[in-house]
């Protein structure tokens, strides 16, 4: 997400006409973060305002110094005009995520709601908050999120597959297949969808189901992380019926 905001418009709402500077910064800044980090603190005692601290910031993100840059993104977000809500909200959402990366759920979440509160209906910012709110326990307040989200963008099977996430922490198991079968029938392949199904099939005893489901990922999609748990799991399994 980062790595997202288009240039131009982003350079606008920060408040640097010059666009290029700020696109060549920010594709510095994934490849080499160091080094971006450092030019924009120089492009920055040249005038580079806002744009060269929010390249500062992205860089620090990349180095995985994930706290500094939330920091440094929540006070750009402050230092924003009011009425720049939609730039102010997805400066937030980053920000949520390098706390998330850091391991601080709570900031993350905080963030997030921050920015939701400019933005109430931005699906993302739902999207990440409920992974925030799942990761501190608080799987009823994730499936607020999620619900809202689903409304907004019914046929999204992420969102649907998160919201079966939560149920089944919640032990609602009847309600995460209900998801889990809606958003494999908009996404018959979606990989994610998989593993949480073959975990639900597996919890409720289905373990021919479950290793057919953690199959097919690493057969159809061996290089994504959920073929990565999906190996876990299979794993697992093999030991528990040897």
């Amino acid at each position: 997400m980062l790595a997202a905001l288009a240039a131009p418009a982003m350079a606008q709402s920060l408040g640097q006409g010059a666009s290029s500077d700020y696109a060549a910064c920010m594709a510095l800044a994934q490849r080499e973060p160091q080094t971006a980090f450092d030019e924009a603190l120089a492009w920055r005692a040249r005038g580079g305002g806002p744009a060269a601290l929010h390249c500062a910031a992205v860089s620090l993100f990349g180095l995985g110094r994930h706290v500094e840059a939330a920091q440094r993104l929540e006070s750009l977000s402050d230092g924003m005009p009011p009425e720049a809500t939609a730039p102010r909200a997805r400066i937030l959402a980053q920000a949520g995520q390098a706390w998330f990366l850091a391991g601080e759920s709570g900031q993350a979440e905080r963030a997030l709601t921050r920015g939701l509160a400019l933005t109430p209906d931005n699906i993302e910012l739902l999207i990440d908050r409920s992974i925030a709110l799942a990761t501190t326990g608080q799987y009823w307040e994730a499936v607020d999120d999620l619900n809202r989200a689903h409304d907004l963008q019914p046929a999204r099977a992420d969102i649907l597959v998160l919201r079966a996430s939560a149920y089944r922490s919640l032990e609602a198991t009847d309600l995460a297949a209900d998801d889990l079968a809606r958003a494999l029938k908009l996404d018959p392949g979606n990989p994610d969808g998989l593993l949480e199904r073959g975990i639900l099939r597996r919890l409720t005893g289905d373990a021919a189901g479950a290793r057919a489901d953690w199959t097919r990922i690493v057969e159809t999609d061996p290089a994504s992380p959920a073929a990565q748990a999906a190996r876990t799991n299979l794993d697992n399994l093999d030991q528990a019926t040897n």
